[in-house]
C-alpha cells in the first residue's frame, strides 16, 4: 500500500546515526521528530545542530512512539536484532545498519518480525550508490564482461583502534567480516546477479594480541556463486593504507581492477588493451541510501537494499563465519527462503 503521508522518523544512535539524520531531513515531507543515544548529551548536541528536540536515551521511547513511521537503527551491533524486531511489531519500517545480527537465529527473529509487520526493511550497503561501481554492473549485465571466472573483494582499512579500543572489541562476540567484508560480498553479489552457494575460509589472530578483542584479526574466504564463478573476500583492519574498497572482476571479454583516481579496464594482454575507467569513486555518502528507502515505502515496492538481499548477505557473513570456525567448507543456507 502506498503511503502518501509526510513521514516521522526516529533514529537510534547517533555515530553514524547524524547522517541518517542529515539524510531523512533532506527528502520531502520526511521529518526525523525523534533520536536517541546512550549519551543524553551527545543526543542534545546532535539535536541542536539538526534541530530535533525530541532526545532520549532508552531506544522504546522511539520504537514505541505511535507517530514514528520509520526508524533508523544505527546502536551498537549487538542492539540492532531485539531493536529492528520491537520496530516491525510496533509497525514501523527499518533501516538497519549493518550486520543486522550476529547470530543466524537472531536473523530469523528479524525475518519472522518484519514479515509478520509487512512493513521495509534496508541497510546501509552502501558501495551500491557508488557511480563506478553502478556503472561496472550495467557492464556485466550487458555480457561486455563476458563469463565472469573470478572476483576479489577486500575490505583493508587501517582502523585496529575499532576493535582494540572501541564497542566492537568489548562485546561478546564480533566478526569483522560482518562488519567490513559484508560490503564486498554485497557488492559481489550484486554485481553478477549470482547466489552464493559455499564458502571456506580461514582467520588468524596477530595484531590484537593483549587486547580486548577476542576472535580473528584477519578472515579471508572463497566463495563460490552458482555457474562456478569464484571468488575471494579477506577483511582486515591493522595495515597501512587508507580505506580503500578493492574489488577485481575477471572475464572471458573485460576484466575490471578497481584503483584511485581511476580503475582500469582490460580487454586483452597487452599494453595498448588497457584503459581507465575515470567514472567517480567513491562519490557516495553514508546516508545516500535513505532516499531510495522513503521512496520504497510510499510506493509499496522493494528498495534498492531489499530484504532478500539484508537477510541473504548475512546468511553468506554467517558462513564465512562458521567456515573459519570449523576450518572446513560450508554451504550457504539462506534463512529466506525467496532467494
Amino acid at each position: 500500500m502506498t503511503e502518501n503521508k509526510p513521514l516521522k522518523v526516529g533514529v537510534i544512535g547517533l555515530g553514524v546515526g547524524e547522517q541518517h539524520v542529515k539524510s531523512y531531513n533532506a527528502v520531502p515531507d520526511v521529518e526525523v521528530t525523534s533520536i536517541c543515544d546512550i549519551n543524553l548529551d551527545h543526543a542534545k548536541e546532535v539535536g541542536a545542530r539538526r534541530k530535533v528536540s525530541d532526545c532520549h536515551t532508552d531506544p522504546k521511547k522511539i520504537i514505541e512512539d505511535p507517530d514514528i513511521d520509520v526508524i533508523s537503527i544505527c546502536s551498537y551491533d549487538n542492539f540492532h536484532a531485539d531493536q529492528a524486531v520491537a520496530a516491525f511489531q510496533n509497525g514501523k519500517h527499518v533501516f538497519v545498519e549493518k550486520p543486522i545480527a550476529l547470530h543466524k537465529s537472531d536473523l530469523e527473529r528479524v525475518i519472522r518480525a518484519q514479515q509478520d509487520s509487512g512493513k521495509k526493511i534496508s541497510s546501509n550497503l552502501i558501495l551500491r550508490e557508488s557511480p563506478r561501481f553502478k556503472e561496472i554492473r550495467q557492464m556485466v549485465q550487458n555480457d561486455e564482461f563476458g563469463d565472469i571466472y573470478y572476483m576479489e573483494g577486500d575490505y583493508i582499512h587501517q582502523i585496529l583502534w575499532k576493535i582494540t579500543e572501541g564497542w566492537r572489541g568489548a562485546m561478546d562476540f564480533y566478526c569483522i567480516t560482518y562488519g567490513g567484508g559484508i560490503h564486498l560480498i554485497d557488492l559481489m553479489r550484486w554485481i553478477i546477479g549470482k547466489k552464493v552457494t559455499e564458502v571456506t575460509g580461514m582467520g588468524v589472530k596477530k595484531a590484537t594480541d593483549g587486547s580486548q578483542f577476542l576472535y580473528p584479526d584477519i578472515i579471508t574466504n572463497l566463495l563460490r556463486f552458482e555457474d562456478e564463478v569464484l571468488a575471494k573476500t579477506t577483511t582486515m583492519f591493522m595495515p597501512q593504507r587508507h580505506k580503500f574498497h578493492s574489488l577485481n572482476i575477471y572475464g572471458s571479454k573485460l576484466s575490471f581492477e578497481n584503483g584511485k583516481p581511476h580503475g582500469r579496464l582490460f580487454s586483452g594482454d597487452e599494453e595498448k588493451d588497457e584503459k581507465p575507467c575515470t567514472t567517480p569513486y567513491p562519490a557516495m555518502a553514508k546516508g545516500d541510501l535513505l532516499p531510495d528507502f522513503i521512496e520504497a515505502i510510499r510506493k509499496g515496492e522493494e528498495p534498492n537494499v531489499g530484504a532478500k538481499d539484508v537477510y541473504s548477505v548475512m546468511d553468506i557473513c554467517f558462513a564465512c563465519w562458521e567456515s573459519v570456525k570449523e576450518k572446513k567448507t560450508i554451504p550457504v543456507s539462506y534463512s529466506f527462503q525467496a532467494e
